[in-house]
């Protein structure tokens, strides 16, 4: 797409640049593409048009390719296996019904090993990150120029299609599973049980401030290694097919295919981990030291 008119350079930043919408302060000096400026009287909430816009747009801002293709993506998700659910049948299923079955026992068997309590949610929450996140994760192998191509020749400056590439998708996931770690560690163990677990445990009583500094730190790196293992391998993978777009169109998909065959295991077990991990902290909230 953009190879034929953007330096290597440019190209590799296009690519990995958000259609990012924000707001822009009063007294901003625009640029744009044809070297047009204009200077923001007022503040304005506005697509950015470069990636230094989108920086300067600061944290309220919204990445709104990877809330468009994350929404896309659950909700094709959850009609997908609701429609299977609906219309399963005890005679001869059909392809994709055994495809969700086996999904749906694979992760059922790995969670019963896994979380040896009554909580009827944590199954259906475990096959919902391990699809979804898949489904993320799968997009990574569609061509690097088609979608971005396309959204061009719509107008849209920006499209990133790939949302666990973008770490604050992958943090809003791993900050919903350490808000049910908090959940599930209160109303299991009450507020004072949980805060003596930390203050506790592994240490004599009177290391308390050591227990405390050790549990709270494991604590807080949970969501984070979450968020981080996710988001790295995905970019890194985002980054090879990006590299391997610049290069002589035999030498493309000479490399591409072997390196998507390959990403396959990546992105399926990049899922997985998500998932298990998942299910690994709800049980270790669930316990009592």
């Amino acid at each position: 797409m953009a190879g034929n008119t953007l330096t290597t350079q440019e190209y590799i930043s296009h690519h990995l640049t958000n259609l990012t919408f924000g707001k822009l302060p009063e007294g901003y000096q625009r640029h744009s593409a044809d070297g047009h400026q204009e200077l923001l009287l007022a503040d304005q909430w506005t697509m950015a048009h470069s990636a230094q816009e989108a920086a300067d747009m600061g944290f309220m801002a919204v990445h709104v390719d990877t809330m468009f293709w994350s929404i896309i993506l659950g909700v094709i998700f959850c009609w997908s296996f609701g429609r299977v659910a609906k219309n399963v049948t005890s005679g001869v299923p059909t392809g994709f019904q055994n495809f969700v079955e086996m999904i749906v026992d694979f992760i059922d068997e790995n969670v019963k090993g896994i979380f040896h309590h009554t909580n009827a949610m944590i199954a259906p929450l475990g096959l919902t990150i391990f699809v979804w996140i898949f489904l993320q994760n799968l997009m990574d192998l569609v061509p690097v120029d088609w979608i971005p191509w396309l959204a061009q020749q719509m107008g849209v400056h920006y499209m990133r299609v790939v949302p666990s590439t973008d770490v604050n998708a992958t943090l809003g996931m791993s900050l919903g599973v350490f808000i049910l770690i908090l959940y599930y560690s209160i109303k299991q163990k009450g507020l004072g049980g949980f805060a003596a677990e930390l203050a506790f445990q592994p240490l004599p009583k009177w290391a308390l401030p050591f227990n405390l500094f050790l549990e709270v730190v494991g604590l807080i790196a949970k969501p984070i290694s979450l968020a981080l293992r996710l988001f790295g391998n995905m970019y890194a993978g985002e980054m090879v097919f990006i590299i391997i777009s610049l290069l002589p169109f035999y030498l493309q998909w000479t490399l591409s295919v072997p390196w998507a065959i390959f990403h396959i295991l990546v992105i399926t077990l990049q899922a997985f981990i998500f998932c298990i991990l998942t299910v690994v902290y709800l049980a270790m909230a669930y316990d009592h030291h």
